[in-house]
């Protein structure tokens, strides 16, 4: 080596060096988590709902599956961004009995599910918003009785082994979490004002607290924990609550000040579940901001009409909450189905309450920066406690 290669790679060391203190995340490894382990409601739901109850009609699953995949989108959700990030097979709903394969995770998230017990709310809600009796509790007890069952099953041996997850990958997963948004729905549904929804937030928090405790207890150490988005821009609330005040955007100002509310403490209480685990490696997504910036510049990402559903029936806002998308109606005794609006490449909104492929895609690449998360890493780090460790 000449005197100016010496030079040249002493240089090289000296700003490596350099870059690693000033940046701690460049002197840590990746994350390569061998499976995903998801809790929560519809915005993850990867068919589950769909093997237990009601199926997911056309024209959902359009875009990218060609036909209804079971989840509520014209195409993937951010949950498959993230199991592609990591080149894993798109996460498999639990409920689905059908050619299921969990070697690399499974999704015990339903649409309609809440992190309280539908019993806490009102029956007449129940029915009409199609509540899930798979809560967060019950998704718990789904996955505690998972991991025996999928042990003795590769234990076993034979054609269904291959199916399961080794034993490792229960402590090594990226747990991932999406549920909050139906609990908040449930006080505005049901008739409460903003101010006693807000006083419902806590108790809800809590619950999602000790969820949270007893997957860790049960040997999960990496969680990425997606924060509820922005109600009040959704034609969900904008169509049946049509007299709320409306920010400069559109949206429902005091319905997404809830939804607001409900992060601030849950950000408060992952915080302090971080501070009392130190061998949790917790992160807090604020999905909120990044799906309201799709909101308040719509241009900026291709979209138009940001608050009219895609696919939906009726109104300003193309929603009716009793004829969703999918369904039939009979207009002048023809009977017409309620489909897509052809290019939901351009649509923020589904179906009024679910986002579009388009979307999901734009806000998973907002957060997988670390640029919307505390603290503030990439989805790759998600696994790391402290960023001082060295290659």
């Amino acid at each position: 080596m000449s005197s100016m290669e010496f030079s040249l790679h002493i240089s090289l060391v000296s700003f490596l060096v350099l870059l690693s203190i000033v940046n701690p995340l460049f002197a840590t490894k990746v994350c390569n988590f061998p499976a995903i382990f998801n809790f929560g409601a519809s915005n993850s739901d990867t068919g589950g709902l769909a093997a237990s109850f009601a199926v997911v009609k056309s024209p959902y699953g359009e875009t990218y599956f060609h036909r209804p995949a079971g989840r509520f989108s014209d195409g993937r959700i951010i949950l498959d961004f993230i199991a592609q990030s990591f080149g894993l097979p798109y996460v498999s709903a639990y409920l689905d009995s059908l050619g299921t394969n969990f070697s690399h995770g499974a999704n015990f998230a339903t649409a309609g599910s809440t992190i309280k017990p539908p019993s806490s709310y009102p029956t007449s809600l129940i029915s009409n918003v199609r509540f899930s009796p798979f809560y967060l509790d019950v998704q718990y007890s789904q996955f505690k009785n998972f991991i025996p069952r999928t042990q003795f099953i590769r234990h076993q041996g034979g054609i269904f082994a291959n199916l399961m997850p080794h034993k490792k990958y229960f402590s090594e997963a990226l747990y991932t979490y999406d549920i909050g948004q139906n609990d908040i729905t449930a006080g505005f549904f049901g008739n409460m004002t903003v101010q006693q929804v807000i006083a419902t937030i806590p108790d809800i928090v809590n619950n999602f607290s000790a969820n949270i405790k007893k997957i860790y207890n049960l040997g999960a150490r990496s969680f990425w924990i997606h924060n509820t988005g922005p109600i009040g821009c959704l034609p969900l609330i904008l169509a049946n609550f049509p007299s709320a005040e409306k920010d400069e955007y559109g949206c429902a100002k005091e319905h997404n000040e809830v939804s607001q509310y409900f992060n601030h403490r849950l950000k408060e209480t992952l915080a302090q579940l971080r501070k009392d685990n130190p061998d949790l490696a917790i992160t807090y997504v604020d999905i909120y901001s990044a799906k309201f910036s799709l909101f308040q510049d719509p241009k900026k990402y291709g979209f138009e009409k940001p608050h009219v559903a895609c696919c939906g029936y009726g109104g300003e806002y193309n929603y009716n909450v009793n004829v969703s998308c999918g369904s039939t109606i009979n207009t002048n005794g023809t009977e017409n189905l309620v489909g897509s609006c052809g290019k939901p490449s351009v649509r923020i909104v589904w179906d009024g309450t679910h986002y579009t492929e388009a979307a999901n895609k734009v806000v998973f690449d907002k957060i997988a920066t670390g640029a919307f998360t505390d603290p503030p890493v990439p989805l790759n780090m998600a696994c790391h406690r402290s960023f001082t460790k060295e290659l």
